[in-house]
């Protein structure tokens, strides 16, 4: 099987993966009065930190029946953090209901502490209707004319009005109050009685069917929205005019006279003294250490380059619209098992151009850089979220099916990709001879050093999607919703036209004093650093988490070099600390955290493809 077919094939497989998921639910949507239209209560967490969030009936709200029905989920959903359970109320289509009983139940000491303290950290709900989104608070904290917390009275809703828009026999939009004059006290550690209540409300509306999620999208969309992301788009088109003159100035002054001087004369250009990037011409090809980690790292970028691409494609189809539930992640999870090929051919026809002996060994290299660390990083959230009943928790049985979609399908194609790029391999055509032995790299100074121009490689393309990366943090660890792909593809290919950039013209100047050894030169390494950064410093505005005394401790200590002076006893602090912070109740806040960490290895896998 030659490589356009296995490409041929992956390319069908994709398509087919993707007409998959444009399909929407089996159902049409279509109801006569009378109708019974399932509730589905999902989860309930603290509203300023939505990564934490759990089971419905995790609170001791009023369950349906002595077994609670679950929704059967797709993977995606799963991996979303959704758990879809039947809620009690019966909202039938066009039956209107006023304070109709749910249940009556006596709220016992431990279920009044336990509401209490969902009502102080600001709980919300969140349910499905017909695939529409709801969404409302669990209680309220009475601070009026109290000074101190110890004053505060904590009050929990037991009435919900459900306000739903119909056009003829499909559900248009639906929302949520909560009656603030039908409260139970929570605020005393003693038994309650409450009757939990709710009231239906059906209006008529002309909006279409096909255009009821367009609310949700509204947010993203405003006016003074799209003029920020405008504003960002320029911002990021001059950075690329800027460094398009500044390496065409370059290519156009540095390199022309010597261009003409080999063309006019290849004697006397051979006779001139060498100087700069002429002078290590011997050594400039010669082949990288670690060539098998260099080789594997290339292919699982190629891997997640391609990865993005076709995530794109589905997003300005219209796939990823709001709230469709899990579509991003089975997305995720499809498509990159289905490019392991690509990572296999990328990865072994680089690594025997190198003339590297064990393909084999690259292979599996290849196979766990990316799925290695995410594998270890997935063990510890897990077991941190199983610890705290989090929604985010994986049964067993998904697990299952990751593992053998990674046995089945990604690992098959890998060797696939792999045998196919070993025997299609050609051979490494160097423009010169290289020398025997390497050439003594002169010292430099400490400007043209590697961490200064690194830290220049990383701020440029930072700079560039800046405003835009404050739209996903919002979408990611926030309650907003990003929709506007078109803007966000946009950034995406100025994103690859700076580094290219960047790293064409800082490679130069590398060449240029005389240091032969680029291969390993992450030009874009610094620009994780800055993401990295930018993701702490929303953490610690949006959600009040201090981090960021530690994190930079770390950081030293992984970035260790002469000019630092930290010892085994600082990194032993930073150890403590974290210890510290974890003893204190604070294992949600590393769960986020290292959910920061995944999103840092991807897009550096992501970026060096570039």
């Amino acid at each position: 099987m030659n490589n356009f077919s296995i490409s041929i094939l992956v390319f069908g497989a994709l398509i087919a993966s993707c007409l998959t998921y444009v399909r929407s639910d089996v159902s049409d949507h279509r109801y006569k009065t009378g109708d019974h239209v399932l509730l589905y209560a999902n989860k309930v967490g603290p509203f300023h930190n939505p990564s934490e969030t759990y089971r419905y009936f995790d609170l001791p709200f009023c369950s349906p029946d002595a077994i609670i029905k679950e929704k059967k989920e797709a993977l995606g959903e799963v991996l979303n953090g959704d758990r879809l359970v039947i809620a009690p109320y019966k909202l039938n289509f066009r039956d209107e209901k006023d304070s109709a009983v749910v249940c009556r139940k006596k709220l016992m000491k431990m279920e009044v502490a336990q509401f209490r303290s969902a009502v102080e950290k600001d709980y919300y709900f969140q349910m499905y209707y017909d695939d529409l989104p709801i969404w409302g608070f669990i209680g309220k904290v009475d601070k009026e004319g109290k000074t101190y917390p110890s004053e505060y009275r904590y009050f929990l809703y037991k009435h919900i009005q459900f306000d739903i828009l119909y056009n003829k026999d499909r559900v248009i939009e639906i929302s949520a109050r909560m009656d603030p004059n039908s409260l139970v006290d929570l605020t005393e550690d003693k038994e309650v009685d409450a009757e939990f209540m709710y009231s239906v409300k059906w209006k008529e509306t002309d909006t279409p069917f096909e255009k009821r999620m367009e609310k949700y999208s509204l947010s993203s969309s405003l006016p003074h929205h799209l003029e920020i992301h405008w504003f960002s788009i320029i911002n990021s088109c001059v950075t690329v005019l800027l460094l398009t003159g500044f390496l065409a100035t370059i290519l156009m002054r540095v390199l022309k006279n010597d261009f003409m001087k080999y063309a006019q004369d290849e004697e006397a250009a051979d006779d001139q003294e060498e100087t700069g990037w002429k002078y290590i011409h011997g050594d400039v090809f010669r082949f990288p250490k670690y060539k098998s980690l260099f080789a594997a790292a290339l292919g699982s970028g190629s891997q997640l380059f391609t990865l993005t691409v076709f995530i794109f494609m589905l997003a300005l189809v219209g796939v990823f619209y709001p709230y469709n539930r899990g579509a991003l992640f089975t997305a995720l999870v499809v498509i990159y098992a289905l490019t392991s090929g690509i990572a296999g051919f990328t990865a072994a026809s680089f690594y025997c151009q190198l003339e590297g002996k064990n393909w084999v060994r690259n292979l599996l290299l290849t196979g766990c850089l990316f799925c290695g660390p995410l594998f270890l990083t997935f063990c510890f959230l897990n077991t941190v979220a199983i610890a705290y009943s989090a929604t985010a928790a994986l049964p067993f049985g998904t697990i299952v099916v990751i593992v053998l979609i990674w046995t089945l399908v990604t690992s098959p194609l890998l060797v696939l990709g792999g045998i196919a790029g070993k025997n299609s391999k050609a051979e490494f055509q160097a423009p010169c001879r290289t020398t025997k032995y390497p050439r003594e790299i002169p010292p430099l100074p400490w400007y043209r050093s590697a961490i200064p121009q690194m830290a220049m490689a990383g701020f440029l393309p930072f700079s560039a999607i800046y405003i835009e990366l404050y739209y996903i943090f919002a979408s990611v660890w926030g309650h907003r919703i990003y929709t506007i792909y078109s803007i966000l593809f946009i950034v995406f290919i100025i994103l690859l036209i700076v580094t290219a950039f960047i790293t064409v013209a800082l490679t130069y100047f590398q060449l240029a004093s005389e240091d032969h050894e680029w291969w390993w030169r992450y030009r874009c390494f610094l620009f994780i650093i800055h993401f990295f950064a930018d993701v702490l410093n929303y953490f610690q505005v949006k959600f009040d988490l201090i981090i960021l005394s530690w994190s930079c401790f770390v950081l030293i200590y992984l970035f260790d070099t002469k000019e630092y002076s930290m010892t085994f006893v600082d990194f032993l602090s930073c150890v403590d600390y974290l210890i510290f912070l974890s003893v204190k109740n604070n294992l949600m806040l590393l769960y986020n955290f290292l959910l920061t960490l995944n999103c840092k290895t991807i897009l550096f896998c992501f970026v060096r493809v570039s």
